[in-house]
């Protein structure tokens, strides 16, 4: 099949199952593939030329007009929905069925851990924004023990002031590469509200073929960060 990936998450999903794309978004992070746009300005007329059999796209990174303009130039297009990782195994097995391949095995979900540290998540700066309890990279969060300050705010991604945040609380703050790409420059800012742990923002937001170790990575990540700052036992000493 003849298939254009508009969801980073799904192109690397793609990629691990043996099919690769006609092409992909700039934010897939392939330069050996042909790309068309971002997730939010595909090339549309660019996407109809390629005549492909089908385009991947996602309710949350891509725009609901795009999807409609492809599918007004007669052009299949698979949506997967993902709020939790609980979604994770059936959305993989959708997708398998619409791209022709052998559905996946089902990684196991598990539990949810104990809360062990509460957490700020920013996903953008100017303004500041981070999300609800209704969102993938959350949900996971979940699953390690850790627990978004943030979860019960009414919109899913609100913004909010650094002031607001330290008012919850946070044990700790995870700032991730993506969607904005916090790093070393912005910790001195970030403290204000609580330690900072710098994070890979694919492994938090990124669904699919990286969820599982994805977790282990995040929850050996934190692990290190509480023994570290937060008063944890040092394993090392």
């Amino acid at each position: 099949m003849r298939i254009v990936s508009l969801v980073p998450s799904v192109t690397e999903t793609l990629l691990a199952w043996g099919v690769t794309p006609v092409a992909v978004t700039r934010f897939c992070e392939h330069p050996e593939l042909s790309t068309v746009g971002g997730t939010k300005d595909p090339d549309v007329a660019a996407i109809v030329d390629l005549a492909p059999d089908l385009v991947v796209m996602n309710e949350e990174e891509n725009r609901r007009e795009d999807a409609d303009a492809l599918q007004g130039e007669g052009l299949a297009v698979h949506v997967v929905r993902v709020r939790a990782v609980a979604d994770v195994p059936a959305s993989l097995e959708q997708l398998a069925a619409a791209v022709g391949v052998d559905a996946p095995a089902r990684d196991p979900v598990g539990n949810e851990a104990l809360v062990a540290l509460r957490a700020f998540v920013p996903i953008w700066r100017r303004p500041w924004m981070t999300l609800n309890a209704d969102t993938y990279g959350s949900s996971l969060l979940r699953l390690i023990g850790i627990e978004n300050v943030f979860g019960a705010a009414a919109d899913r991604y609100p913004e909010t002031t650094l002031g607001e945040a330290a008012a919850l609380g946070p044990d700790v703050v995870l700032a991730p590469s993506e969607p904005y790409p916090f790093g070393d420059r912005h910790v001195a800012e970030l403290t204000q509200v609580a330690p900072v742990e710098l994070v890979d923002g694919k492994d938090l937001f990124w669904w699919g073929v990286r969820t599982a170790g994805a977790r282990e990575r995040l929850a050996q990540r934190l692990a290190i960060g509480s023994s570290r700052r937060w008063g944890a036992p040092d394993d090392s000493a």
